[in-house]
């Protein structure tokens, strides 16, 4: 919560949700399935929208998804959603054309997985303050595991734990800084797995915030089981 009001940014939220759900398998549309009986993007999207930090919402998937998204925005009131735009052919493309959505007040863009239905209103806040105050920033969460590189299917050598970590999202950065990473990633063809590696790529820095565990991605049916016991832990 930031301490006087004049001082509070514009901050957009953008959501790709235009991605295959291909290890669920059978063509199912993983944003759709139920945790405790609300769709996982509509969990995704009351996160934001109960965050009193986030001005704007705007979601990017395929255009097919479009009405059936925004009906689903208005059942479950999600007042906040501005736009539902149509996503490009890379997820680079897709979170470009979010951005691009944004308001022209926006100072400060959220990009968040639509499937990371978890996310607490802390790590929101936090990861925005941290954006604020060094103009990228993105939670991480430390691997607990050991690290192992493998050539040819065999171990070949350790790789450092505390060396390396695990990026979530919301990754939050100035809106300039974003806009222009994406627009360079787009240019010059970069396959990039995220939006902090879009920026990186511009020679800025990001922030390490703290993330947290239970902000899991739903990848595969195991994941909504275990979303399922980590909503009852909080």
């Amino acid at each position: 919560m930031f301490k006087k009001k004049e001082e509070k940014p514009f901050v957009s939220a953008v959501i790709p949700a235009a991605g295959s759900s291909r290890r669920m398998g059978e063509d199912i549309n993983k944003l759709l399935l139920l945790i405790d009986g609300i769709p996982v993007l509509a969990r995704t999207l009351l996160s934001f929208q109960n965050n009193e930090n986030i001005d704007e919402i705007i979601v990017v998937c395929r255009e097919s998804d479009i009405l059936g998204y925004a009906e689903l925005c208005k059942s479950f009131s999600i007042s906040k959603v501005s736009q539902i735009v149509r996503g490009g052919n890379t997820r680079t493309e897709s979170v470009l054309c979010g951005v691009k959505a944004c308001s022209d007040k926006s100072e400060f863009i959220a990009i968040h997985d639509a499937a990371r239905p978890l996310i607490s209103q802390d790590i929101i806040t936090n990861v925005i303050n941290d954006a604020i105050n060094y103009g990228a920033a993105a939670p991480l969460v430390a691997c607990k595991d050991s690290i192992k590189r493998v050539e040819n299917g065999f171990i070949v050598g350790d790789v450092k734990r505390d060396s390396i970590a695990a990026v979530q999202t919301p990754q939050i950065f100035k809106s300039d800084i974003i806009k222009k990473a994406l627009q360079n990633a787009k240019d010059n063809n970069l396959s990039l797995t995220d939006d902090c590696a879009a920026v990186e790529q511009i020679g800025i820095s990001v922030y390490v915030s703290k993330g947290d565990y239970k902000n899991i991605k739903i990848t595969t049916p195991e994941d909504i089981e275990l979303a399922q016991t980590l909503l009852k832990e909080v």
